[in-house]
């Protein structure tokens, strides 16, 4: 089975030492152990042994007993006091038996059948409503390969907890497989679609809830006493750059990256643009093999339905932005479509901005994909967990770093031989557990190595993976343009919305979901293509939106009535750069990719030009960022890169057909292993035509298929 990055296959380990262990009377069977209590997982471990010889060799057998709640789907001891390379003891319930098994690791991996020892369930073993008890005789068990019990000095025992059933829990022998992801639009669509195929998933975030839920907390204060969290209201979007407590932003990565459940998807402005075939064309950096998306683009469609009218009402609000931009775009030859009806029209059309908002509210993989998942018996997931590296000898990854130590030995949950790992940190994320794995370039792997803490962590420098992690990356260069027009409302530039909106807006919203809250502030989007003077052709995307995220003029202007209009270079750029790590091991862009080829630049101004070409023929219609005294290419040239960025990074894991330029063959498997994929942005080639949103998630529906059809796995 598969995973993000961690498994749980001995989610729990810590030390029974003697000296903190009590005797006690099991009512049930009058016997006398001696043993301890788990405080947190209730569970209680006990065992009484036989008087040492006087003479000769010691007894080497006990008698041993587990109770453990319900909760418990099964339960471990490991007699030597570590996981690996002593002897193990496993349990579980089976209806009403219990089912055990003797078992042996010498790594990080599943744990495999250990002959030798002979267990018989006393009397006294049972299931009942609230716990089950498993008392028993292990006889040969004071001695295994390597390794034997200190029975003259009380030596430590450790324990192992899950709460994730095994594969099969009749089968002794059963397997603790587990496909782990992470918990971004990525990992949650390949994980849904992974235990949908009857695989046992185990989904990891680092960070915690979002929506209300999924159990999100984080309610506006005119949303007080309801499950509306700042992730669920759609008109809250442009409060997430403005907020002054923002926690749900990556504290590790110098760009805007969501860290909770959902990822981008749960703080972005959700334009949900279903892809034309060019997206996924070889012309695009797609290998051979993909452009067939249609399937998988249908697929996420049943599952996510687009709206350009997303209030419940079915009526548009703020919409005075849409038709001001309308005439100037009609003066230029542009028509109106709905967008996602004809995806693959892209040249002179705009339309309604769509999104994938459901029912009002932010609707997306959080809303969709993670809760078909969480409803199945063999899925599990576990927040707050922040994977660090994969662990592997040589292409074989036997498991996954994280910080919490109840997941596995020093936070280490081994992997199953057939075990799969999926990355879906994201474009930065991802490569930064690459790099902490011993895969990468060798500059980024000496960073890791003069880290003492994520050195210790890294493989030989024999088993090092050279890839160009983190190289080839795209963003779309963005230019803002600010109008004023008198019919516009600019909705005092949504600085109210979080804690002080207007009165009637917020009310009608909390009624019935309607209104301008239930809907992001772009109103309409518009394309151009263009081609370069290198023959290459290049898509312009504009976005349209009451307010304006910054105003730089020397003329007085009403702040009430201003909006933009933001232009976009998209698909077909050949500016790239490249994405790292700093000796913090924060994740961080080293080459900025905007605007590194002349051509893009030189098409860009164009589009801009080209957007207020006919700005006299719309009345009343004025242009205050650039003003009348500061010319399109003069803004461009001066324009600050920080400000460029588009927050749509790919390309950092990319898909190829070559380890020498890219990250992941065609399957999505990392070049060099056996058993690591990538299913997030950063395994795109390249940039699409609109925002990834849709592009990406049509691609990890594919993807999906792909590793499910590989043969060898779990």
């Amino acid at each position: 089975m598969l995973g993000r990055v961690a498994l749980a296959l001995l989610p729990l380990v810590s030390s029974v030492l003697s000296q903190t262990s009590s005797s006690y009377t099991d009512p049930l069977n009058g016997i006398v152990f001696q043993g301890i209590t788990d405080p947190v997982h209730g569970v209680t471990y006990g065992a009484v042994f036989p008087p040492l010889a006087t003479s000769g060799p010691n007894p080497t057998e006990f008698i041993g007993e587990i109770v453990a709640p319900v909760d418990a789907k099964w339960v471990g001891i490991a007699l030597g006091g570590a996981m690996i390379g002593d002897l193990l003891l496993v349990a579980w319930p089976n209806g009403n038996d219990i089912v055990y098994s003797t078992r042996y690791a010498t790594d990080y991996v599943q744990p495999l059948e250990y002959d030798g020892p002979t267990i018989t369930n006393l009397p006294s073993t049972n299931v009942n409503s609230t716990h089950w008890n498993w008392v028993f005789r292990c006889q040969n068990c004071t001695s295994w390969q390597g390794g034997s019990m200190a029975l003259d000095s009380g030596g430590a025992w450790a324990w192992a907890y899950s709460n994730v059933g095994v594969d099969d829990p009749s089968d002794p022998q059963s397997t603790f497989n587990e496909h782990t992801d992470c918990a971004g639009p990525g990992g949650i669509i390949a994980a849904d679609r992974i235990s949908e195929a009857g695989k046992k998933v185990l989904l990891l975030e680092r960070g915690g809830p979002s929506t209300g839920e999924t159990g999100g907390t984080y309610v506006a204060p005119w949303a007080e006493g309801t499950n509306l969290t700042k992730f669920d209201i759609p008109g809250l979007f442009e409060s997430m750059f403005t907020d002054s407590n923002p926690w749900y932003w990556c504290k590790d990565v110098t760009v805007f990256a969501g860290c909770l459940l959902g990822g981008g998807t749960s703080v972005n402005g959700a334009l949900y643009w279903l892809p034309p075939d060019s997206d996924f064309t070889t012309q695009n950096g797609w290998p051979n093999g993909w452009q067939n998306h249609q399937p998988y683009t249908s697929a996420l469609s049943e599952r996510l339905p687009s709206t350009d009218a997303p209030s419940t009402d079915g009526n548009r609000y703020l919409e005075q932005t849409f038709n001001v931009v309308q005439q100037l775009l009609n003066g230029q030859g542009y028509r109106q479509v709905t967008i996602n009806s004809e995806p693959n029209s892209k040249d002179h059309v705009y339309g309604y901005a769509a999104y994938d908002f459901i029912n009002g509210k932010r609707g997306g993989p959080v809303a969709t994909y993670f809760q078909t998942a969480n409803a199945r018996p063999n899925f599990t997931y576990k927040d707050y967990t922040l994977v660090s590296n994969v662990v592997r000898n040589g292409a074989q990854i036997t498991g996954v770093q994280t910080n919490d130590t109840s997941l596995g030995p020093n936070g280490v949950v081994p992997l199953t031989p057939n075990g799969r790992v999926i990355l879906a940190g994201g474009s930065f994320g991802t490569p930064r557990v690459l790099f902490q794995s011993g895969i990468g370039p060798s500059d980024m792997l000496q960073i890791v190595q003069n880290n003492a803490q994520a050195a210790a962590n890294l493989p030989p420098s024999s088993q090092f993976i050279d890839l160009p992690v983190g190289q080839s990356v795209s963003d779309n260069p963005s230019i803002n343009l600010v109008f004023t027009h008198p019919s516009i409302d600019a909705y005092e530039n949504w600085a109210n919305v979080w804690s002080s909106p207007r009165p009637a807006d917020a009310a009608q919203y909390l009624e019935n979901q309607s209104g301008v809250f239930a809907s992001a502030s772009p109103r309409m989007n518009f394309w151009r293509s263009y081609q370069g003077s290198d023959g290459k052709q290049r898509w312009a995307q504009g976005t349209v939106r009451p307010g304006a995220a910054s105003v730089n003029t020397t003329y007085p202007y009403n702040a009430s009535e201003i909006f933009t209009i933001t232009v976009y270079l998209s698909e077909g750029i050949t500016s790239r750069g490249r994405i790292g790590i700093d000796a913090a091991l924060r994740a961080t862009p080293i080459v900025n990719p905007w605007l590194t080829d002349p051509v893009d630049k030189t098409i860009l101004i164009q589009a801009l030009n080209d957007v207020v070409s006919n700005l006299q023929s719309v009345p009343g219609l004025t242009m205050i960022t650039p003003d009348n005294r500061t010319t399109i290419q003069e803004y461009v040239d001066d324009y600050d890169p920080g400000t460029m960025d588009s927050n749509h990074w790919v390309g950092s894991a990319k898909i190829g057909t070559s380890s020498s330029n890219a990250v992941v063959d065609t399957n999505t498997k990392v070049f060099n292993t056996n058993n690591l994929f990538v299913t997030d942005a950063s395994m795109l080639p390249a940039l699409p035509i609109g925002n990834p949103h849709g592009f990406l998630m049509s691609a990890v529906e594919q993807a999906t298929a792909k590793i499910l059809a590989l043969a060898g796995g779990p």
